[in-house]
């Protein structure tokens, strides 16, 4: 099995308002993800899910142990609309590309070829502030996939959808997954998506406290972790997606 991210040891402090002490926010987290893989990532609000995503995408560094990764991770926000920088999706894809100092004739078919693939190719040229949520968040992960990112994170990709985005976003995960990309999804609604990782981790107060498949914690009593569990209203783990 190859590793697609791996921590050892790893910690987050920050020092607190008053500068007088610091708070953990994760304590002692290892862990390590296939590449290929889809993994979500779960715990109640508090857990330390958007510190330890941060962590990941390199835009925090610990405070001690070690997070290995086997390329630069791509980050799909909450909010995917704060992160479209161009007029339209065409333009947004670029914005990247130009910023990785790519040749300029190399761009408008790398453009081309990341929104044809995640199906916003006839919306190239449309605005983008007035794509739908869903699109939104397959504009990002185009702008991801045109900078040739393998490993892409998800925060919270159901937040504000509708049934039809959640179910175009599940889409997107499968294709994503099926690529063979390294996918890893911070969500608490696991009644949605449960059904299409192929690992999962839960995270309470910092610490993780849950490492293996969906399965076997869909056996345990997730409310321990303030996680609802999902079962309550459906029969299995195939049945926890929304298509």
């Amino acid at each position: 099995m190859e590793t697609a991210v791996k921590l050892e040891n790893v910690t987050k402090r920050f020092l607190s308002t008053t500068g007088s002490k610091y708070s953990e926010a994760l304590t002692d987290i290892s862990f390590e993800i296939a590449k290929g893989s889809l993994t979500i990532l779960a715990g109640a609000n508090g857990s330390g899910k958007s510190v330890l995503m941060n962590l990941i995408s390199g835009l925090m560094k610990v405070s001690e142990g070690k997070i290995e990764v086997s390329s630069k991770p791509g980050l799909v926000f909450q909010e995917a609309s704060t992160q479209i920088l161009g007029d339209t999706p065409r333009e947004d894809v670029a914005v990247g590309l130009k910023n990785l100092k790519t040749p300029k004739k190399e761009i408008p078919s790398l453009v081309e070829a990341a929104l044809k693939n995640v199906r916003l190719l006839e919306k190239a040229d449309f605005p983008a502030e007035f794509l739908s949520g869903g699109e939104k968040r397959r504009l990002a992960v185009a702008s991801i996939l045109a900078m040739r990112r393998d490993i892409i994170i998800f925060d919270e990709p159901y937040a504000n959808l509708d049934y039809p985005a959640v179910c175009d976003v599940n889409n997107l995960l499968s294709q994503l997954h099926s690529e063979g990309k390294t996918v890893i999804l911070l969500t608490h609604e696991l009644e949605k998506c449960l059904a299409l990782a192929d690992h999962f981790l839960i995270l309470q107060k910092g610490k993780l406290v849950y490492d293996g498949k969906p399965e076997g914690a869909i056996k345990l009593p997730l409310e321990q972790w303030s996680i609802r569990n999902p079962l309550t209203k459906y029969e299995s783990v195939q049945d926890l997606i929304w298509r």
